[in-house]
């Protein structure tokens, strides 16, 4: 991937402060709903951060690594070039565009949602607009589920993310809210599909649009993205965690439709075509 002189001042880098500032997840949760709250990528975590059992856990400040600077940089970019990615496509529909914020952290941190853990996995809180990510996350999507991690791992990341910021900023997130609320677990099961399929839609389309302004794709990328999307399929992660699948539990989607809605978003460069509501609910 190719970087651009883009930079964002909308990322908050937190790792290194130290401090006690934060809790960790204490028992009470088992492994499977672990992995399921890890590794799926997207929604809002409220209701776990805020009610999980937890426990105090302090870090040293530190100095952060050359590596770990660089990595602020790669992030800024990314933030910078969804932002400018985004406004475009908002003036174009006459829509009023807010960027999200970006925070990066190690280990734990506060969060509008509640407390944000590392074993969360990467995530956006509507309530303060903000996507927060430990970078050791890819460490695990690679070693744990098989993604082929490269940085374009992150940028569909980072996208899928800032794909909730958009549905947030549509009303979409509300929307969805009210209708799981109104029908059976298995029907507000495949609303979060619809929507988390969405969120892959505007990832696909925001790296179509950034690379037609700024040409940032070399070879592999899309590879490397639709890797990641496959390991965080609904089947994949419940092949690896309890061995066997089912579909009734989905609330991600399958690795074949997080590939598919992402090519989608990729291939039509276009905002009309990522209704998957429509496509799924039917």
């Amino acid at each position: 991937m190719k970087w651009t002189n883009d930079r964002s001042d909308n990322v908050d880098d937190r790792r290194g402060s130290g401090g006690g500032g934060g809790m960790l997840v204490g028992g009470g949760l088992g492994t499977i709903i672990i992995a399921a709250i890890v590794f799926f990528l997207g929604g809002d975590p409220s209701a776990i951060l805020q009610n999980s059992n937890s426990a105090p856990q302090q870090t040293e400040q530190r100095q952060l690594t050359k590596e770990e600077l660089n990595i602020r940089e790669f992030v800024r970019m990314l933030t910078k070039e969804n932002e400018q990615t985004w406004e475009k496509i908002f003036q174009e529909n006459g829509i009023q565009f807010r960027p999200a914020k970006v925070v990066l952290f190690e280990s734990t941190t506060d969060s509008g949602c509640g407390t944000a853990q590392s074993e969360m996995g990467p995530f956006y809180c509507p309530s303060d607009q903000t996507i927060y990510i430990d970078m050791s996350f890819f460490n695990e999507l690679q070693q744990k589920f098989g993604a082929k991690v490269g940085q374009f791992t992150v940028a569909y990341v980072l996208g899928h993310e800032y794909g909730h910021h958009i549905q947030n900023l549509l009303g979409t997130l509300d929307k969805v809210h009210q209708l799981s609320q109104r029908g059976s677990e298995t029907q507000a099961n495949r609303i979060s599909v619809a929507n988390e399929l969405q969120a892959d839609f505007y990832a696909g389309l925001w790296a179509k649009q950034t690379d037609n302004r700024e040409k940032i794709l070399e070879p592999g990328d899309i590879q490397e993205a639709m890797s990641a999307a496959a390991a965080v399929g609904d089947d994949n992660i419940q092949k690896r965690g309890q061995g066997y699948v089912n579909q009734e539990s989905f609330t991600h989607g399958s690795s074949a439709q997080r590939e598919e809605w992402f090519m989608r978003g990729y291939n039509t460069g276009d905002i009309r075509q990522g209704d998957t509501f429509s496509a799924l609910l039917k």
